[in-house]
């Protein structure tokens, strides 16, 4: 297990940034989170320093590269191609989603409107990368939904 795991977050929306991290607050674990507001800023973040996100937690919709350039680019790059790629984003079109997928993301969240749900999809991503490390999403368990069960806890 990791002993601090380190979340960028790209999204140039500062109330759903504010979400994240407040969410990201009340899970049980050790993280330390950075954002950023642009495509353009993230990719010049990850490729200037040493990367040592664990994971990043991607919006699709960003001014100056939108999230699918950025997923391109990442996953061109030797350093970065195995970084684990989370969507966020407000839209669920299948025809995107697909291509998310296609393209190397590892999961997919349709952004919740309800904060436990948003906290406990955000748990579940990091529970998923942590446990299938070098191991190839499947398409089925590509798009993050919540059980009931899960839901209700």
């Amino acid at each position: 297990m990791i002993d601090s795991i380190f979340i960028l977050l790209a999204d140039d929306d500062e109330d759903d940034c504010l979400l994240f991290k407040e969410a990201l607050a009340e899970l049980p674990l050790n993280t330390h989170l950075d954002t950023v507001k642009d495509g353009e800023y993230l990719m010049q973040k990850l490729t200037s320093q040493t990367n040592n996100q664990h994971v990043l937690f991607l919006d699709l919709n960003m001014p100056r590269k939108n999230g699918l350039e950025c997923i391109l680019e990442i996953k061109q790059n030797e350093k970065l191609k195995n970084l684990p790629i989370v969507i966020l984003s407000t839209s669920f079109e299948s025809e995107i989603v697909e291509n998310l997928f296609q393209h190397g993301s590892n999961y997919y969240i349709k952004k919740p409107n309800e904060f436990n749900l948003l906290k406990r999809m955000i748990y579940k991503a990091i529970l998923l990368i942590q446990d299938n490390k070098n191991e190839p999403t499947k398409r089925e368990n590509f798009v993050i939904n919540l059980n009931l069960d899960e839901a209700k806890t």
